[in-house]
């Protein structure tokens, strides 16, 4: 099969489709795994020329799957994920939160309301393959939004993926250039994990919209214990900015980092599926994390 390039038709450049489904209410993380693993299969099925499992089910193109999860705190492959939740069973447990173990590559993380978790569910090989290119866009999706609300934000360091920001980036968004030189401190304020399994990327980014960010006091937030303070754009400019706002924008900066034309998309009945769906495991992955 060809693979899907960017072609030249008329003069006019046509670049890939990826597909955007949004999930309203909240997704508890199993629900979001299981969907991703179907929606997996289906892609890969998709890109085979074949039929999904049952011969019957819709198969599936490239897919943005955006959606915000219960409380949750999960951990990455990393083997030093568990010793950083500092919160006992019974504290989470009291907080209305649940720790679970995922797929993904990095450390701890949380999920919650008020923070808009994108997954990538694509065939890189329509893209580049290039795991860190792939980081690499995702993280300039998530400082395009952050820019669309006035927030400069920037990479990690070596070794620390994520989205930081800057400092006096809050009096900036603010429009209090006088204040700027006493803000500092590097507050981190998206997180990103993914999975790749023979060119096709799961999992993906948290950005904070308006999440309650005391969750973040019960673990070390990515492993990083030195570095940053976690925090919203909310936070930074001084008014909330919830999901629903939030999400056009990070669409929009996702489709200039990833250079795509985006269209909606429907994965409601994956969702109704997820519940039951057993899904075989793949090849061992290489995965980035947080």
């Amino acid at each position: 099969r060809a693979r899907e390039k960017k072609k030249k038709q008329k003069g006019i450049i046509m670049r890939p489709v990826v597909k955007v489904a949004r999930l309203r209410g909240l997704t508890s993380y199993a629900d979001g795994q299981t969907l991703q693993q179907l929606m997996l299969s289906r892609l890969r099925a998709s890109a085979s020329g074949g039929v999904a499992s049952s011969g019957s089910e819709p198969l599936l193109t490239d897919t943005l799957l955006l959606l915000e999860h219960r409380p949750v705190f999960t951990l990455g492959r990393l083997q030093s994920s568990a010793e950083n939740v500092l919160a006992s069973a019974a504290e989470i447990e009291a907080a209305g939160a649940a720790v679970v173990q995922s797929d993904r590559g990095g450390n701890v993380t949380f999920h919650g309301p008020g923070q808009l978790v994108a997954y990538p569910i694509l065939d890189l090989r329509r893209h580049k393959q290039d795991l860190r290119w792939y980081v690499s866009r995702l993280e300039e999706a998530m400082i395009g939004a952050c820019a669309a609300f006035g927030v400069p934000a920037h990479p990690g360091g070596d070794g620390q993926t994520g989205v930081w920001v800057k400092p006096g980036a809050a009096a900036t968004a603010m429009g209090d250039a006088d204040a700027a030189g006493d803000d500092a401190e590097q507050r981190k304020i998206g997180a990103l994990g993914v999975r790749v399994n023979r060119w096709y990327s799961s999992h993906g980014i948290a950005l904070n919209a308006d999440v309650d960010l005391g969750f973040f006091d019960m673990i070390v937030p990515c492993g990083l214990s030195e570095t940053p303070k976690v925090t919203s754009l909310s936070n930074e400019v001084g008014r909330r900015i919830g999901v629903d706002e939030l999400a056009p924008a990070f669409c929009d900066a996702f489709a200039q980092a990833m250079d795509v034309e985006l269209e909606e998309g429907d994965v409601s009945g994956l969702l109704r599926e997820a519940h039951a769906a057993k899904v075989m495991a793949g090849l061992a992955p290489v995965s980035a994390g947080t």
